[in-house]
């Protein structure tokens, strides 16, 4: 049996400036997260979202969101599993956030 693997820990970027610190108390360890490619943000064009839900609560960081990009922009969108591995809620607000990305088994 086939097992998914772990691609990359992060935490999210920009969280304070979309909708994570209003949904922050809906979050759960564990809760799923959908990775969303931007390629036409205006500051990175290798921007990926994050949502939770339908509410997009930040993004990948620079760092970490080139390797996501180049498989969404290859037509890979469906391969990763992304989840919340951590809440600090006392945390400075762009570190509370910690997200887990697993490579999907097949």
């Amino acid at each position: 049996m086939m097992t998914r693997k772990h691609v990359t820990h992060f935490e999210i970027a920009g969280f304070t400036y979309y909708e994570g610190p209003i949904v922050f108390t809906q979050l759960k360890v564990g809760a799923s997260l959908q990775l969303v490619a931007e390629p036409e943000n205006k500051f990175d064009p290798n921007a990926v979202a994050i949502y939770f839900g339908e509410e997009k609560i930040g993004f990948i960081s620079r760092e970490k969101n080139e390797l996501f990009s180049l498989f969404f922009e290859q037509g890979y969108k469906n391969i990763f599993e992304a989840y919340i591995n951590r809440l600090s809620p006392d945390a400075y607000p762009e570190r509370q956030v910690g997200v887990a990305v697993y490579l999907k088994a097949r």
